[in-house]
């Protein structure tokens, strides 16, 4: 099963790696559980998949050249955790804060537990502190 898992996962990170909300949108409709609990790092005000839609419409917004790089991954039974590090240009408007031009790297870590086949359920760590001091918001 956790091979199975990886391999939904990696359908998903590939298509956040496409720049193409498009894209991004239809892997989670296709991998991501309707009833999807995400337990955000930053409130959306939406739940289930559109939660997750709504990060990648803020983070293209802003970060419209975002890489994320999965450095580590364990997985066991129903669960995967992926240790990531993002990059990207500060290019437009992120938490109030307009486009810098700065660019960013910071890391994020995820558990994401499966059901179905289909990502259920996610938490999340992002090193949110390193991501703002880095665009200039917050001092170093």
């Amino acid at each position: 099963m956790s091979e199975d898992n990886k391999a939904v996962y990696d359908r998903f990170h590939e298509a956040v790696n496409s720049h193409d909300f498009d894209i991004i949108a239809n892997a989670i409709d296709e991998v991501v559980d309707p009833d999807l609990v995400f337990h955000a790092p930053m409130p959306m005000g939406a739940s289930g998949p559109e939660a997750l839609k709504r990060v990648w419409t803020v983070l293209l917004r802003a970060f419209p050249d975002v890489r994320v790089t999965t450095e580590d991954i364990v997985a066991e039974g129903d669960k995967v955790v992926y240790r990531q590090t993002v990059t990207g240009t500060h290019q437009g408007e992120f938490r109030g804060i307009p486009a810098t031009g700065r660019r960013v790297t910071y890391n994020e870590i995820f558990i994401v537990r499966f059901a179905g086949g289909r990502i259920a359920e996610i938490w999340g760590v992002v090193d949110g502190l390193t991501q703002l001091r880095q665009i200039g918001a917050l001092p170093q």
